[in-house]
């Protein structure tokens, strides 16, 4: 596919996140409260206000007089494609609703981005085959890194909604129990082993109740977004046995601002790789299902230089969330709208495609260089900055910055 050319010039520059093949779902906020709007180059359409006046309408009653994408979503896919089609009419060129709808973008650069949808629950995977075969490899035999069941199952674990945090939002340094090397005993201290993961987070746009087949559970994500799973590694070693992530993953996860709509990333398919193993018949997917999305990670220092530490693709995956989220409603789970399934870190062959600084240092042994410093794990004041696109015909699809900074623990624990 070519580039959708607009009216708006900054929507047909190759290097804009958002040209009119995208269309990506927001809430942002100006002078007026936070409301729902769609990214177009360096604006964003304020669609609140186009239902409002009767410019767009996609049924017998408002869906965007609140604040979050979750009533527009429980339309279902008609709907979503309804709301494509009648955008796309809108800011195309040539568009005989030009001048009636240029009065309602809102330069992005003045906006303040919010969190784009209610998050019912959070469950994150650990998908990727080369960061299971790394951290496996750290702790074990690496002839025995993936756990048994790895090859079969998409491993998952549920998580906080309530820590999910737009991109902007300050991370803190967590405490937690941890055991120092060389002790006997844990202590209760802040996270000296503080990790980010590169993830990609599907959206849950309709709900189950029951099992559902792969393609099915496509046909229910509504799109996509960044989302940085961040990872107390310190607690995570002591708590994690048997059971799995607990406190060590309830900090923080950070989501890009902008919901890529499943239907924007359709030219990009891919298949998953090739299975070691032969899945259960229930896991098997109809076509391809992953997405050609070069993904990457800034580290910024507190007043320092900004340095690329990662460059990988979503495409490395070893199991796609339509496989995630048929895994997750096959016990009868039911899943609900606004639902969100982190892929598990992405992470590539090589050192420079790895997704977290528990692989690229790996354990901490080996330091990261970055512009003016090294890194093991993350240092307070460091900004990590997720960034990814798909990229066409003389456009790309792209998500935004997801960004956080990392902040000091809290001096004193409350006694």
């Amino acid at each position: 596919m070519t580039l959708r050319r607009s009216w708006l010039p900054s929507a047909n520059t190759p290097d804009t996140d958002f040209p009119l093949n995208n269309l990506p779902c927001g809430v942002f906020s100006d002078d007026l409260p936070p409301r729902c709007g769609i990214a177009i180059g360096d604006m964003i359409l304020d669609v609140a206000a186009l239902e409002a006046e009767g410019i767009l309408t996609l049924a017998d009653h408002p869906v965007f007089d609140v604040p979050f994408w979750n009533d527009c979503m429980e339309l279902g896919p008609a709907a979503w494609a309804d709301l494509r089609a009648q955008i796309t009419a809108m800011l195309a060129e040539g568009s005989t609703k030009q001048f009636v709808v240029e009065d309602h973008l809102v330069p992005m650069a003045s906006a303040t981005l919010h969190m784009p949808f209610l998050v019912s629950e959070y469950t994150d995977f650990y998908a990727g085959r080369h960061h299971a075969f790394n951290v496996g490899s750290m702790f074990r035999d690496p002839a025995n890194a993936l756990p048994p069941n790895w090859l079969h199952i998409p491993i998952g674990y549920n998580g906080r909604a309530s820590s999910v945090v737009v991109s902007g939002t300050d991370v803190r340094r967590p405490w937690g129990q941890l055991k120092p090397q060389g002790s006997d005993a844990p202590i209760f201290a802040p996270s000296a082993r503080f990790d980010f993961e590169l993830e990609l987070g599907a959206v849950v746009g309709t709900g189950s109740d029951g099992p559902i087949t792969v393609a099915q559970a496509d046909a229910m994500i509504f799109g996509y977004v960044l989302l940085n799973d961040w990872s107390a590694r310190d607690i995570q070693a002591w708590e994690y046995q048997p059971l799995g992530p607990f406190q060590a993953k309830a900090t923080a996860t950070t989501i890009s601002p902008w919901i890529v709509m499943r239907a924007a990333l359709e030219p990009f398919r891919t298949p998953t790789p090739p299975r070691e193993v032969p899945l259960l018949p229930y896991l098997r997917e109809p076509g391809p299902m992953l997405y050609d999305i070069a993904v990457s990670v800034a580290l910024t220092p507190e007043s320092g230089a900004e340095s690329t530490i990662s460059r990988t693709n979503y495409a490395e995956m070893y199991y796609s969330a339509p496989q995630q989220l048929t895994h997750h409603a096959s016990s009868g789970c039911p899943m609900a709208v606004g639902d969100l399934l982190g892929s598990g870190t992405i992470s590539g062959p090589e050192r420079a495609n790895r997704g977290s600084l528990l692989e690229l240092s790996w354990g901490g042994k080996e330091p990261l260089e970055i512009t003016g410093g090294t890194r093991t794990f993350l240092q307070d004041g460091d900004t990590i900055t997720l960034r990814g696109h798909a990229t066409g015909a003389g456009y790309r699809i792209g998500f935004g910055d997801c960004t956080g900074r990392v902040t000091p623990a809290l001096k004193d624990w409350p006694q």
